[in-house]
């Protein structure tokens, strides 16, 4: 590791400790990022001392780049929990705390086997099955607002099936390469920051047990207990990685998917639900299909909104009347704009 690279990324920690500590007076993880802020700047001065070791001159006092400031900006007004994705890719530890029950009431942990929390495991099906709904949904209201826009411009409908079929095919490769595009930055993510854990582990295993046990003890658990169960952690490397990136850096490794898996989910689910609203024009376009484009689109995102309410546990008949009133308003002011447009230019 080059050590002057590492100071400065050990103060820039620390900076960004200091501001989540100021957005967060008055709370137990203002206590936390303070004393994670200490911890970061005593590796710092671990880099320091091996520079000038090795005859370099001692770094100039920190000064905060213009990223770091920025981020230190937005924690200031929106506060550590929506900002932990950028802070964690920053090496801002201790993010996990958020969302963690035990924070709020001090004393109770969730039960520790193995060195790992038990977690909510079972909701990684449930969170494809509704990414695939969201798909589904993306291209079925896209497409079918496309296709009544392109409807209310023009009759031909060889000019509405190759605009519906040119909306499946760009909306459906466009999605796919974002969510390969999310999953790979997310992996790229990790394994940056493991690298990093996996160095620093080597470095000062005492420094990094001390932070592993300062999370805990802010979870709630004694701070007696949290030391100890830090310095098992850390005697087992592999097993620490893996907890310090859960535990510091708020991680989760089985999460992460295949970004080429994420890609084809998203190409298929958008496809199928662009596809619905075409195929009237596809097997009837010399019959009157603008009607049953309507009607498919309909009863489809009514069905969508009926299953994403498995998710949000609200009514099933108000989730789908819901759907199909967005729906029917997108439509709705798409065809007016085609039919518009068509009108003043025809």
């Amino acid at each position: 590791m080059n050590p002057l690279a590492s100071w400065t990324e050990e103060q820039r920690s620390a900076y960004l400790y200091r501001a989540c500590a100021e957005a967060e007076t008055g709370t137990v993880r203002a206590e936390l990022f303070r004393r994670l802020a200490g911890e970061a700047e005593a590796q710092a001065a671990i880099w320091r001392a091996q520079l000038t070791a090795k005859g370099h001159p001692a770094p100039a006092p920190f000064t905060p780049d213009t990223r770091t400031r920025l981020v230190a900006w937005l924690v200031a007004r929106l506060g550590p929990r929506r900002l932990r994705g950028i802070l964690a890719a920053m090496k801002v530890r201790g993010m996990a705390v958020y969302g963690t029950a035990s924070v709020r009431e001090p004393g109770h942990v969730p039960p520790v086997i193995g060195g790992l929390e038990l977690r909510h495991r079972g909701l990684g099906g449930g969170g494809n099955l509704r990414a695939a709904v969201f798909g589904i949904n993306d291209g079925l209201v896209s497409n079918a607002s496309l296709i009544l826009g392109v409807a209310g411009a023009t009759t031909d409908p060889h000019t509405v099936v190759l605009s519906g079929i040119a909306g499946m095919a760009a909306g459906a490769f466009a999605m796919a390469a974002g969510e390969y595009v999310s999953v790979q930055s997310q992996r790229e993510l990790y394994e940056h920051q493991i690298a990093l854990e996996r160095d620093e582990l080597k470095q000062y295993p005492e420094a990094e047990a001390q932070e592993l046990a300062l999370i805990y003890a802010a979870k709630g658990l004694p701070k007696r207990e949290a030391g100890r169960l830090a310095q098992r952690m850390v005697a087992d490397p592999e097993h620490a990685l893996d907890t310090l990136a859960r535990e510091e850096l708020g991680l989760n490794p089985d999460e992460l998917g295949s970004p080429l898996g994420a890609a084809a989910s998203s190409f298929v689910s958008f496809a199928a639900g662009a596809l619905l609203p075409l195929l009237p024009y596809l097997i009837a376009p010399n019959g009157s299909p603008l009607a049953a484009v309507v009607g498919i689109a309909g009863v489809a995102l009514f069905g969508v909104g009926a299953t994403l309410s498995l998710f949000t546990g609200r009514s099933a008949l108000y989730s789908g009347a819901r759907m199909l009133v967005l729906g029917a308003i997108a439509g709705g002011m798409t065809y007016a704009i085609g039919h518009f447009f068509g009108v003043a230019l025809g």
